[in-house]
């Protein structure tokens, strides 16, 4: 999810690369609600600042709906973030323009608690 058309392909031409399916794209939070709990994906990957819903609103709502879902929150604001510690219901944080595909396979290899 993340309202940057531009940055929805490239993230899309990532995965695909990697051999990873994407099942659905958002380009805001209750868009991207909607989709999660219509396709119940095995990932999702948020922007925070999104129109109608950011990012770390969005994780909490999707915890309360899948609470095994793994969310990477993407966004230019890591740095913050992390020093806060990590929202509810978000698995990683990665910074726009640091590596998304290793953490992606990481987080879909791991045991879901």
């Amino acid at each position: 999810m993340d309202d940057n058309p531009a940055l929805r392909r490239e993230i899309r031409r990532q995965l695909e690369s990697a051999g990873l399916e994407v099942c659905g794209e958002a380009s805001d939070g209750i868009e991207g609600l909607e989709k999660a709990r219509e396709v119940r994906p095995d990932l999702v990957i948020l922007d925070v600042a999104m129109p109608r819903l950011n990012g770390i609103d969005a994780a909490r709502e999707l915890r309360k709906v899948q609470p095994r879902l793994p969310v990477i929150l993407h966004t230019l604001h890591a740095d913050i973030i992390r020093s806060q510690g990590l929202p509810e219901g978000v698995a990683e944080v990665v910074a726009k323009g640091e590596p998304l595909i290793p953490v992606v396979l990481t987080l879909l290899d791991a045991p879901r608690q």
